[in-house]
């Protein structure tokens, strides 16, 4: 009995101490919900596209609108790392556009990459932030 004592309390530390650090990384993670204003910048000019987007976990998904119509958005947040997709469809080719940056705060910046046509920087802020 005393054998089966000890063996759930070093069970449970484990469990414990492998929880809690997972805990702490989600609670640092920035939230990207909400409405997003762009500012994109190419060698082919610039443009304004929204992102409005959700947030659950990792994962997030939501609209953009601008140049390419509005299309449904994918992506992902590790820490403060955010990657968004979309798939347009350009001069009648296919195309998946990346929007890989960081968040902080109310906004976000990095770099586009329009599949293999070329790539930009962008900048966002979030509606309602004190930078609007």
């Amino acid at each position: 009995m005393r054998r089966a004592r000890g063996t759930f309390r070093l069970v449970a530390l484990v469990a414990v101490a492998t929880i809690l650090p997972l805990l702490a990384v989600g609670a640092d993670q920035p939230d990207v919900t909400g409405t997003w204003t762009m500012s994109v910048e190419t060698a082919m000019g610039s443009g304004n596209p929204t992102f409005t987007l959700a947030q659950e976990g990792q994962a997030i998904t939501g609209t953009y609108e601008g140049y390419f119509g509005e299309v449904p958005v994918s992506g992902i947040i590790e820490g403060e790392e955010v990657t968004l997709s979309i798939e347009v469809s350009a001069q009648g080719q296919d195309m998946k556009i990346d929007y890989v940056g960081a968040v902080e705060g109310d906004s976000m910046a990095g770099k586009v990459v329009f599949g293999s046509f070329g790539e930009g920087t962008f900048e966002g802020t979030r509606e309602g932030s004190d930078e609007d």
